[in-house]
């Protein structure tokens, strides 16, 4: 059975099957709902059904509480319909003139930056170049069928190779992959470009840049398509950990703030040791941006990290420094962890 689904306020339609995703149906249709992890975590989705009935997969508590819910809020990526729907949407426009591709990618280098962060240069297809904004992610498939997202973390200019930045997580499944065994030369299968976390290109609102930990890979590509399509945007980079040794490009971020005219950067570390010999601020990184930036009112602000750094900045950014909710644009990285703890 088949069901009609509305978004409103764009108008658009797409038909979706009863065992199908809202969000699975949108992307088949070409229709741009905002999305990221696609599994119920992060949120992104998360819309209000207007009419008709839908029910929800599994999918965490925080993403989706059961009062929102009784408010008629869904999740879309994993809500499947039981009528005709009509549902309300910030529609991303222009979203599906990059098209989603399957290929085979060859490791062309892998580069140990921090003792838990691997840097992933995949080499691609002479034969097919992979067009997508900078801020998008694609997703490995395993042999098992199992999928893996990670973001892109360099500008789409630079199409022939594409690097990740991957986190080690013990225990799983492809990290330890990566870590342990993973050789050059090896072949690996991706699906992308994904996610509707990308860099706003026709704005000139400045920019307040949020990160934690490997949430500095799609940030990374963002600066350098800021800079390749020349923006003179301000931009402002926050980018956080628990160690300094989290901060595993520094020193990269040092240098654009020297080079780059209208770019400041602000690490922010929460729980140095005393041989980290820290002189740098300490605590959240949000709310070191809340210190420095009092009204975001007429700022874009685009945050990709931990699910619960990317939930406090949505709520406290719009709550208490009136930053319009329709400019904070965020990708939360969800690991395995994350999806079994909802």
């Amino acid at each position: 059975m088949t069901f009609q689904v509305t978004v409103q306020p764009s108008g658009r339609q797409f038909s979706c099957a009863a065992d199908e995703t809202i969000l699975a149906a949108a992307i088949r249709a070409n229709v741009g709902l905002p999305y990221g992890c696609k599994n119920g975590a992060c949120s992104s989705c998360k819309g209000m059904v207007l009419s008709g009935s839908v029910t929800h997969g599994p999918h965490q508590e925080r993403a989706l509480t059961a009062a929102d819910e009784a408010k008629g809020f869904s999740l879309f990526c994993c809500a499947k319909p039981h009528s005709d729907v009509v549902i309300e949407a910030r529609e991303v426009l222009g979203l599906g003139e990059f098209p989603i591709k399957k290929l085979p990618s060859r490791v062309a280098k892998l580069e140990k930056v921090a003792h838990d962060v691997m840097t992933i240069t995949l080499q691609l297809p002479a034969s097919e170049k992979l067009q997508y904004r900078a801020g998008q992610y694609i997703e490995f498939i395993l042999k098992d069928g199992k999928r893996r997202s990670y973001s892109l973390a360099n500008a789409p200019h630079i199409s022939e190779q594409v690097t990740l930045h991957v986190r080690h997580m013990p225990g799983g499944l492809f990290t330890d992959h990566v870590f342990n065994t993973m050789k050059e030369k090896d072949i690996l299968r991706f699906e992308g470009p994904q996610g509707t976390f990308f860099l706003r290109e026709d704005s000139d609102k400045p920019m307040v840049l949020l990160a934690s930990g490997t949430g500095f890979a799609p940030i990374k590509a963002i600066v350098e398509q800021a800079m390749h399509i020349k923006s003179k945007r301000p931009m402002i980079l926050y980018w956080g950990g628990r160690r300094p040794r989290d901060l595993y490009m520094h020193a990269l971020c040092e240098e654009w703030a020297r080079t780059i005219p209208n770019f400041s950067y602000v690490p922010v570390v929460s729980d140095p040791t005393p041989e980290d010999n820290w002189d740098g601020r300490v605590g959240f990184v949000h709310h070191a941006v809340m210190q420095d930036v009092q009204d975001l009112s007429n700022y874009q602000v685009y945050a990709c990290g931990a699910p619960a750094m990317v939930e406090a900045a949505t709520t406290d950014f719009s709550a208490v420094c009136g930053l319009p909710t329709d400019e904070f644009y965020a990708d939360a990285f969800t690991s395995e962890l994350d999806l079994a703890a909802g």
